[in-house]
């Protein structure tokens, strides 16, 4: 019998109220198996004898484990590798900062050091955007919500995670729910992150947006365009050709009047393909009538699969400058972290590393805080 992950919420709160245990005791277990994820059921005091029972026969507190925990060598980046109990592996990446090395209106930001988690929420992703590693492995399956909130209970071993972002292995909206009902566990005790700390990224699935903000209101939403134009989105997105860029957008717009939030609009620069003065206009055209953050983003190569080239400075320097100065777009370049253990943006795809690290790190600050 394959035992279900002691964080899947759906399955133990319905088993529980069919055995007639009080659900009120399940933030109870998940606290203690936060604490003590390796636990035993009966290490868990004064829970009524049918919840042993149920526990013991069908669930474990958790169904994956951690392979293996790499530091980047400015140990400000963790690299997380899980194996989930199919065998298969994801990854999660650690991510420190420091909240008063940024600004915010030309002033210095309150907070100090903490540190964010980006998620996986599938093993390999469909999505097939050429410029992502992850795009390389195919899709092998979703994550259970159980198995998603084990990537938090694993980091949470290793530092205390403020904030989480739902940017790591595969189309979160394609995993929709299972990571909305793992985001309401986050939201609750005994984890009780703030919705405005954790934000999902979408390639664009337009009725799964529609949907999100319904479902988990406060919620940040970043939306990975890459691109100005539909004909450049179907060159490096695949997926783009069954969301058209005019629909996608109009969504946003409802989206947005809705809400009543910020969108991040993940930009990632690709040489010669979408990161010209042309495309900094096209893109400030597009964006004008938004509230956004546009977060541009250095190509981080995936060694011989890269097809792409990553933008020089004074290109991305030069873009920025269009869509602040002419468009009046909040705009930032994405400090990468975690390249040289393939732990940035595009980069995860799984691998098999044997050395485990840990130590302190050097801070840096963090684009999520610019909601605030």
């Amino acid at each position: 019998m394959a035992y279900k992950s002691g964080f899947d919420a759906s399955a133990i709160e319905s088993d529980f109220e069919n055995a007639g245990v009080n659900p009120n005791f399940i933030p109870l277990i998940w606290k203690h198996v936060l604490q003590n994820p390796n636990c035993r059921w009966d290490e868990i005091q004064s829970l009524p004898s049918a919840a042993y029972n149920l526990l013991n026969s069908k669930y474990k507190p958790c169904t994956s484990t951690l392979h293996s925990a790499v530091n980047s060598s400015d140990q400000v980046t963790t690299k997380l590798l899980i194996k989930l109990k199919n065998g298969e592996f994801v990854e999660a990446v650690i991510m420190r900062y420091d909240t008063r090395l940024g600004k915010y209106d030309g002033k210095p930001r309150p907070g100090g050091p903490r540190s964010t988690l980006c998620i996986s929420s599938q093993v390999g992703c469909k999505m097939g955007c050429r410029f992502c590693a992850t795009g390389t492995m195919g899709f092998k399956n979703n994550l259970s919500s159980g198995e998603i909130l084990e990537q938090l209970v694993h980091a949470s071993r290793i530092t205390t995670i403020r904030n989480v972002v739902f940017m790591g292995m595969g189309e979160p909206l394609n995993n929709y729910s299972a990571v909305v009902e793992a985001i309401r566990v986050m939201t609750a005790p005994p984890f009780q992150l703030s919705p405005k700390k954790i934000t999902v990224s979408t390639v664009g699935i337009i009725p799964a947006i529609s949907k999100l903000q319904r479902d988990l209101p406060n919620l940040n939403l970043a939306v990975s365009l890459h691109a100005p134009a539909q004909e450049i989105r179907c060159q490096i997105m695949p997926a783009a050709r069954a969301f058209p860029l005019e629909r996608l957008m109009n969504t946003l717009w409802e989206y947005q009047a809705s809400s009543q939030q910020k969108i991040f609009i993940e930009y990632i620069m690709l040489d010669g393909v979408n990161d010209e003065e042309q495309h900094a206009h096209q893109l400030g055209k597009l964006l004008e009538k938004f509230q956004v953050v546009v977060n541009l983003i250095p190509f981080n190569p995936i060694g011989s699969l890269s097809t792409y080239r990553t933008s020089d400075v004074q290109k991305v320097t030069k873009f920025q400058k269009i869509l602040r100065g002419t468009y009046n777009i909040r705009t930032t370049v994405r400090k990468e972290m975690g390249q040289d253990i393939s732990g940035a943006c595009g980069q995860l795809v799984v691998n098999l590393p044997d050395k485990k690290s840990a130590g302190s790190a050097n801070l840096l600050t963090d684009i999520e805080d610019l909601r605030i």
